[in-house]
């Protein structure tokens, strides 16, 4: 039997372009969680903010970002997830990683990349989703603008998921959107939805409102994080309530086949 999944989401603000003050900040901000939870949460570009500056901040995937993550994935049991500039093969990334206790881990590159903030220019997309497990639920993560894009997060018969989650660093100025379509995600995939997002004003100056919300399948807001705050919160989620919601209301049987291309 597949149990609950217990989430915690950090809604921070973020120190701009200085990967050792955050590191720092997280590790005392995961520190005090108390509660058991089976994943952290951190946003989009946790290390750095939305940051162009790819030569100066990139790591590899065995520098000092992805290592801290292991450790405090192990130090607390569970999987931690967030994105960070990376660089491989002489190329840049957005790239989310999932952490595992055991040392292991996955990674997503963001594919949606924000071009009105030239981040394609700076980035290489990527073309593959992860789907990955704990508890016996299947979670699918992905980053920020990814969110505008409803074919690329369409939960589907092939590729189901439980749980969709974005990590974002999202303006305040575009807070109605980003709360809208979180919304609609929740609703047209039947599945829980994490939006973690920033809080603050970045380098230039851009102000985020954090808007960061856990919504359950019918589209209701159970979380208690408020904009602007920073806020560590851990959350439960049902498996036995977001099952018995498809077998009522099984709208993804209903649902178009299509297929993705590169």
């Amino acid at each position: 039997m597949t149990k609950d999944l217990t989430i915690t989401t950090i809604q921070s603000n973020l120190f701009w372009e200085d990967i050792e003050k955050n590191l720092n900040m997280f590790s005392e901000k995961i520190s005090v969680i108390n509660e058991k939870t089976d994943l952290i949460i951190l946003p989009e570009m946790f290390t750095t903010g939305f940051s162009m500056s790819t030569e100066k901040f990139a790591e590899k995937m065995d520098g000092r970002t992805v290592s801290w993550m292991k450790e405090k994935a192990k130090e607390k049991n569970c999987v931690v997830t967030g994105s960070f500039i990376c660089t491989e093969n002489d190329k840049y990334y957005n790239r989310l990683v999932w952490a595992k206790p055991s040392g292991t881990y996955s990674t997503y590159d963001k594919r949606h990349l924000f071009s009105m903030a030239e981040e394609n220019k700076y980035y290489t997309a990527g073309d593959k989703k992860i789907m990955e497990k704990i508890n016996g639920w299947k979670i699918c993560p992905l980053i920020c603008y990814d969110l505008r894009f409803p074919v690329w997060s369409r939960n589907t018969n092939k590729h189901k998921y439980d749980l969709l989650i974005y990590v974002a660093n999202w303006p305040e100025r575009r807070s109605h959107p980003w709360k809208t379509l979180l919304l609609a995600r929740a609703i047209e995939n039947q599945s829980y939805v994490v939006g973690l997002n920033r809080v603050g004003n970045d380098g230039n100056e851009i102000y985020h409102s954090g808007d960061s919300a856990v919504i359950n399948a019918k589209g209701e807001i159970i979380s208690s994080t408020q904009p602007n705050e920073e806020k560590t919160e851990t959350i439960t989620l049902s498996y036995s309530e977001l099952q018995e919601f498809r077998k009522q209301f099984p709208v993804l049987d209903d649902a178009d086949e299509f297929h993705l291309s590169s």
